[in-house]
């Protein structure tokens, strides 16, 4: 007990000789002085730019988020930065920067951390980032990692041809959980980015992200063999049978995705139009997906539709050109009817509807119109035609409130709505009146 009392004494002296050295006050100081010098440096550059400076609102691009928690960043970076300076300095002019290389480390930890809880939401990993790539840097940083590698190192096995080692496993268990975040933080980024581009179109944009999103997943799945220690030549034979295989397997799933981007290059459909297919499907492009495109109908209903379809079948694009769409309603009127002047008030009482495209200043090809289909058993078949703007159904659902408006009109006027009637002729009346006399 007297021995260790002695050599925790001896140590506490050292410690308290060590405290008030000269070179431990110097550093001291200069770590202070860096501290408030980065402080006045991060202020000053995150005052320059209005990203850094002023908060995002609600539903900004990711950009601007980006931007901003960068910003809080400035600080650490401009600390470590000088701490690291400061001691490569001390060291040329034979000064123990050890307090120093001690205020590095723990300004990169904390940075570290800091940049952990602001650039990643997901809990699962930033978990694993906190306790396993912060104490490998932490490792490497103290010169430790490289014993920690070679003691990994020894622990393997094999298994046929195979060598397997803990360090192996570890290896790609960290850049694995890194390069997944990487990837689906580059991807999200990156479809936002190329989303909200105004100079680009809708198509335009859905094309450049499906490409950014697959290339992204290529060069993270490269990444990843490369980790693992994986020979990229030798998969090239490999890889090259297996491309002829599945491409002879997956011909419809190749066949939708490279449909889904002719469609999108040749802009012959968008998001929002209203289209009708051959098999009397119909309903608004809601999303492109790279095997099929999501059709929502009037009646709640998603229909997915593969994107090859759209190519080899007949497609009935109704917004595309234009949002304006004629149509027509039909109704009869008896034969006595006055046609001309039954006509003319019709065609006001139709123009009164406020979604019916009407007025002195439109185009008269385009007001609303009466006209004579045909003369039927029981009376004249009559028509009206109107423009629109968007689709007869839904919300716009115009054709029945003009039927109502046009049987209204038509009752209001006195004219009549003929029916079916039917005239039944006896031919020969004695044959009729001796049939029914006789026993």
């Amino acid at each position: 007990m007297d021995t260790i009392i002695a050599e925790i004494q001896e140590q506490l002296a050292l410690l308290q000789q060590t405290i008030v050295s000269p070179t431990f006050v110097y550093q001291a100081g200069a770590i202070l002085l860096i501290y408030l010098v980065a402080w006045l440096l991060s202020v000053k550059v995150r005052d320059q730019f209005a990203v850094t400076r002023e908060a995002p609102h609600e539903g900004a691009h990711s950009l601007q988020v980006l931007g901003y928690k960068a910003g809080s960043t400035f600080f650490p970076i401009i600390t470590i930065s000088l701490l690291k300076l400061t001691s490569v300095l001390g060291k040329q002019y034979q000064l123990d920067a050890w307090l120093l290389e001690i205020a590095v480390v723990i300004a990169v930890m904390i940075f570290l951390n800091s940049f952990i809880r602001a650039f990643v939401k997901s809990v699962g990993i930033a978990t694993f980032l906190r306790w396993v790539g912060l104490p490998i840097v932490f490792l490497h940083m103290i010169n430790v990692l490289p014993k920690v590698i070679g003691a990994l190192t020894a622990i393997s096995f094999s298994v046929g041809n195979v060598d397997v080692s803990a360090y192996g496993i570890a290896r790609v268990l960290v850049f694995g959980v890194l390069l997944f975040w990487l990837g689906r933080a580059s991807n999200s980024i990156g479809k936002d980015i190329i989303r909200n581009h105004k100079e680009f179109d809708v198509p335009t944009k859905e094309v450049f992200a499906k490409l950014f999103e697959v290339a992204m997943f290529c060069v993270i799945f490269l990444l990843l063999l490369n980790v693992m220690g994986i020979n990229l030549t030798a998969l090239a034979v490999f890889g090259g049978a297996l491309g002829v295989g599945l491409g002879l397997g997956l011909q419809t799933i190749a066949s939708n995705f490279i449909s889904g981007i002719i469609i999108l290059l040749d802009r012959s459909l968008t998001v929002g139009d209203f289209v009708e297919l051959d098999d009397g499907s119909k309903g608004f492009v809601r999303e492109f997906k790279m095997r099929y495109a999501v059709l929502e109908t009037y009646d709640g209903k998603d229909i997915l539709v593969p994107n090859e379809k759209f190519i080899n079948s007949l497609l009935v694009n109704w917004t595309h050109k234009d949002s304006k769409q004629r149509y027509r309603i039909d109704f009869s009127v008896a034969y006595k009817t006055d046609i001309r002047a039954m006509v003319e008030i019709i065609k006001e009482a139709v123009a009164k509807h406020p979604q019916v495209i009407s007025g002195d200043d439109i185009p008269f090809e385009e007001r609303p119109d009466c006209e004579i289909d045909s003369f039927g058993d029981s009376g004249v078949n009559m028509f009206v035609e109107f423009w629109m703007i968007g689709v007869d159904d839904g919300k716009n659902r115009v054709g029945g409130d003009l039927l109502l408006i046009v049987f209204e009109t038509l009752r209001e006027h006195g004219i009549e709505i003929p029916f079916p009637q039917r005239e039944v002729r006896v031919i020969n009346e004695d044959a009729i009146k001796l049939s029914n006399t006789t026993p």
